[in-house]
C-alpha cells in the first residue's frame, strides 16, 4: 500500500516520549545501509527527512536535542559495531571495553548530531529553508566529528556514494567534505515536499539534476582522462592472512615470518621491483635485526626493496624506551634504507589519552604507548616513484595524507585489519582510502594483513584486489599520477563556499513570504 509523504511526516510528528526515541534509534540504524558495503545511498533520501519530521513534533530543544541523539546512536552502534571486535582479540584482558566501544563511542559522537537537531529546533526546521538549515547543521555535525578530539571523519555521509564512481570525481575539486555537504542538503530536501508548494518542488528537482549533471560530469572524466604507466616498476603486496590473535604468539612467530618470506619469493612472469608489507608485517625488531634483515634480502633480488611496517624503539634523551608504529624499507643487501613513524595515532589503541591521568594498557601489542612521528612526508627509495606511506587510519583524514610541500607519486597505506574479522570494517576501510586517490589524483597501494588489499588508479578505480581473509600476492604496474587536483590546491575551500551561500539562502529565504 502507498503511504503520502504527508502521512508519513504526519505520522512521525505525532510520536512522543519513549515512541519518538525509538523511532529515531530505528532510523538511525536503517540509514547504516546507506554506508559501505551496503552503498544504499538513496536510503539516506528517507532517513534524513524521517528525522526532520520528527523533530518537527519536538515541543522544546532538549527533546530535539534527545531525538537527534538517539538517531546518530542508532546510526553509529551499527555502523561502528566492528570496533568491539578488536577486544576479542584479547577478550580476558580487554572485556570491560567492549561496551565501551559499542555504546560509549556512539554515545560519544551521537552528541554532536544531538547538538546540530538542537540548534535546527531552535532556527526553526518548516520549509524549505528549515531542510537547508538542518542540512548544513548536520554537516557541520560531520565536520566536526572529522576534527575535535583528533578526529574519526569515518562514515561521512559522502561516503554514501562509495558504490556510484562518477559522483566520487567530485571528491578531486572540493574532498570528500565538499560531497558530504551536497549529499546532506540534498537528501534533507523531501521534507519540505509535505508543504505542496510549486518552490519546493522545483528546489528538491533541482537537487536531482544536480546530482545528475555530477554523475555526469564524472563519468565524462573517467572516459577521457588519460593515465600513463610508470616505466620499469613492478610492485607486489603481500596478504599472509595472520590471524591477530596468532600474530604476536612466540611460537608462531617465525612460522608467520617465513610466510611474508615464502609469498615475497614466490615467482611471477614479470620482474617485480619493490615488495610491501603489511602495517606491523614483521614482529621482529627489523631496524636491530640484522639477521631478519638477511633473509629478506636473500628472497628478493638484489636489486629489489621491501617495504614493511614494524615496530621500532629507540631510548630518548630521558633514558626511556619509545615505541613506534613505523614502515621501514630494507635492500637487496639487507640493508635500512628508508623509515617512517606513524604520526597520526588511534586513541585507545596505540596511545592512552591523559597518560598521567589512566593507568589502562592500550590494545597494542606490547600494551606500552606508542610515540608519533613528525606528519606526513615523502619517502625515495632507488628505483621506486616517490610515495607518501599511510599507516592504518592514517588514510582516513582527507588532505593530510602527503607533505604539501614535495608532493609524492603515490600513496602506500600499510595496514592491518585482522584486528576486527570479517565485519563491515574492513569494507568501510577500503571504501573510504580509495577516496583519497581521487582527491589527490595519484594512485594508491593499499596492503593489509587479512585483507583488503588492492590497488587504486588516480580516479578511484580498483585494478587489482585481494579479499578480506584470503592469503595471496598482488602483482601490479602502477599509473602514473594526474597533475594536482583543484582539492589538492584548494582544499575545503570550496566546501565554505558553498556553506556561506546556502546560510545566505537561508536567511533570505526566513526573510521572505512564509512557506520558503
Amino acid at each position: 500500500m502507498r503511504i503520502p509523504l504527508s502521512s508519513f511526516a504526519a505520522y512521525l510528528r505525532r510520536a512522543t516520549g519513549w515512541r519518538r526515541a525509538g523511532l529515531a534509534f530505528g532510523l538511525g540504524v536503517v540509514m547504516v545501509l546507506s554506508m559501505p558495503p551496503f552503498d544504499m545511498f538513496p536510503v539516506l533520501w528517507v532517513c534524513l527527512p524521517a528525522l526532520v519530521f520528527l523533530l518537527q513534533g519536538t515541543a522544546t530543544v532538549k527533546q530535539a536535542f534527545a531525538t537527534g541523539w538517539c538517531f546518530a546512536f542508532g546510526f553509529f552502534v551499527f555502523g561502528l559495531y566492528w570496533t568491539a571486535a578488536s577486544m576479542f582479540v584479547d577478550i580476558a584482558a580487554f572485556w570491560w571495553a567492549v561496551p565501551l566501544a559499542i555504546a560509549g563511542l556512539p554515545a560519544f559522537f551521537a552528541i554532536y548530531y544531538g547538538i546540530a537537531a538542537a540548534v535546527a529546533r531552535r532556527v526553526g526546521l518548516s520549509g524549505i529553508t528549515g531542510a537547508i538549515s538542518f542540512g548544513l547543521l548536520w554537516f557541520l555535525a560531520d565536520y566536526a566529528r572529522g576534527h575535535v578530539l583528533t578526529g574519526f571523519p569515518w562514515n561521512l555521509s559522502g561516503y554514501a556514494w562509495s558504490g556510484v564512481l562518477p559522483v566520487l570525481q567530485i571528491t578531486s575539486i572540493g574532498g570528500i567534505y565538499f560531497l558530504s555537504l551536497l549529499t546532506s542538503l540534498a537528501a534533507c530536501l523531501p521534507a519540505a515536499l509535505t508543504d505542496n508548494t510549486q518552490k519546493a518542488r522545483r528546489v528538491f528537482a533541482g537537487s536531482l539534476v544536480l546530482f545528475a549533471l555530477i554523475a555526469l560530469g564524472g563519468e565524462y572524466r573517467l572516459q577521457t582522462t588519460l593515465l600513463g604507466t610508470q616505466p620499469n616498476v613492478r610492485v607486489r603486496l603481500v596478504q599472509p592472512n595472520t590471524p591477530q590473535s596468532m600474530k604476536w604468539v612466540n611460537r608462531e612467530r617465525e612460522k608467520n615470518f617465513q610466510t611474508l618470506i615464502d609469498l615475497s619469493a614466490t615467482p611471477s612472469e614479470k620482474p617485480v621491483t619493490h615488495i610491501f608489507w603489511p602495517e606491523t608485517a614483521s614482529t621482529y625488531y627489523l631496524a636491530e635485526d640484522a639477521l631478519r634483515r638477511k633473509q629478506i634480502a636473500s628472497a628478493i633480488p638484489a636489486e629489489a626493496a621491501v617495504i614493511t611496517g614494524v615496530i621500532r624503539r629507540s631510548i630518548d634523551e630521558k633514558g626511556d624506551t619509545q615505541f613506534y608504529n613505523s614502515m621501514v624499507a630494507v635492500d637487496g643487501l639487507g640493508r635500512l634504507v628508508a623509515g617512517y613513524d606513524k604520526a597520526h595515532l588511534v586513541p585507545f589503541g596505540e596511545y592512552m589519552p591523559l597518560r598521567k591521568y589512566n593507568p589502562l594498557r592500550t590494545l597494542a601489542a606490547s600494551g606500552a604507548d606508542f610515540s608519533s612521528g613528525p606528519g606526513a612526508q615523502t619517502i625515495r627509495i632507488q628505483g621506486l616513484p616517490n610515495f607518501s606511506p599511510l599507516i592504518c587510519y592514517e588514510a582516513i583524514f582527507p588532505g593530510a595524507v602527503t607533505d604539501p610541500n614535495d608532493r609524492p607519486d603515490f600513496m602506500a597505506n600499510l595496514t592491518n585489519d585482522g584486528w576486527y574479522g570479517d565485519t563491515t570494517g574492513p569494507y568501510q576501510h577500503f571504501a573510504i582510502v580509495r577516496v583519497r586517490a581521487i582527491e589527490e589524483g595519484m594512485p594508491l597501494i593499499r596492503v593489509a594483513n587479512t585483507g583488503i588489499s588492492g590497488v587504486v588508479d588516480p580516479l578511484g578505480r580498483i585494478t587489482a584486489r585481494l579479499g578480506l581473509e584470503k592469503q595471496g600476492i598482488i602483482d601490479s604496474d602502477l599509473s602514473t599520477a594526474l597533475t594536482p587536483t583543484l582539492f589538492e590546491r584548494w582544499g575545503n575551500t570550496p566546501v565554505w563556499i558553498v556553506f556561506i551561500l546556502m546560510i545566505a539562502t537561508a536567511i533570505v529565504g526566513r526573510r521572505s513570504k512564509p512557506g520558503l
